[in-house]
């Protein structure tokens, strides 16, 4: 799994024109899962988001997580981290999990992650066109791939 993590202070997802998801002071994650990614891959990443020390304590020192200050969370699926850009301009997703696949780690991943948290957490819509809008904390953005833990 592949996670980019921006500490936003505002956050939200459209879809079709509607307001999906929305979020104050927290998280926005965007989400690739691959095949070969597991409810182990789910658990080590979800602990890591919400444990992640990204945002400031009183002395103005990244050493607070969103977990810490009450912050939210909102998860967005998104294939396109997993692009492989080798060959050519157009971009293959071939290492990205097809839907029968993704779409149940996803709502795993969206149960571990409220667990971590400890309430609920916003997210997109699986496989829709969306409309992500932001205010990049910082800005803060970080990548996390779970293949590289070790």
């Amino acid at each position: 799994m592949k996670v980019v993590i921006q500490r936003v202070e505002q956050a939200a997802v459209t879809v079709h024109g509607k307001l999906k998801s929305s979020i104050g002071l927290g998280l926005l994650v965007l989400l690739g899962i691959e095949a070969v990614d597991s409810n182990e891959d789910i658990e080590w990443l979800s602990s890591k988001i919400v444990n992640l020390r990204i945002f400031n304590d009183e002395t103005d020192v990244m050493n607070v997580s969103v977990k810490d200050i009450g912050g939210d969370i909102i998860l967005v699926s998104q294939f396109t981290l997993h692009a492989s850009t080798k060959k050519g301009n157009r971009p293959s997703y071939i290492n990205a999990a097809k839907p029968e696949i993704a779409i149940p780690l996803y709502l795993k991943m969206i149960a571990r992650l409220e667990q971590d948290l400890g309430r609920s957490i916003q997210t997109g819509e699986f496989g829709a066109a969306m409309q992500v809008s932001l205010l990049n904390d910082g800005p803060v953005t970080i990548l996390i791939d779970s293949r590289n833990r070790v």
